[in-house]
């Protein structure tokens, strides 16, 4: 998760779109993570892959309605599987005690990692 966490912010931080292919590449790496190890993360891992599935979430939907055609309906269904996912992990989060405006509050130190990173 840490490489895909490591990738995430590099997208985050560039000036340019992807592609669809490398969108739909890195969407698949990381269902494929998700689904053969979700089980056994621990806390750490679990913000790290909310904050991954909220951006690649919320990025699909923004694709989804600036393309037209099969692109569009692939971003959507993409947004759809992952909104699951950011269920399953805002409710481990919540369950361990976390409130939405702690989720927001470290996703936003999260975005700072990234950009601070980036200008190093």
């Amino acid at each position: 998760m840490q490489a895909l966490y490591d990738q995430i912010q590099v997208y985050l931080n560039m000036d340019e779109e992807i592609s669809f292919k490398e969108f739909s590449d890195f969407y698949k790496k990381l269902l494929d993570e998700l689904g053969s190890n979700h089980e056994s993360y621990d806390e750490e891992t679990v913000w790290k892959s909310l904050f991954i599935i909220e951006n690649v979430m919320s990025n699909a939907e923004g694709r989804a309605k600036e393309t037209k055609g099969a692109e569009s309906k692939k971003y959507t269904k993409m947004a759809q599987r992952l909104q699951l996912w950011a269920k399953n992990f805002a409710g481990r989060l919540g369950a361990a005690g976390y409130t939405e405006e702690d989720i927001n509050e470290r996703f936003n130190k999260m975005f700072e990692e990234g950009a601070s990173a980036t200008k190093a």
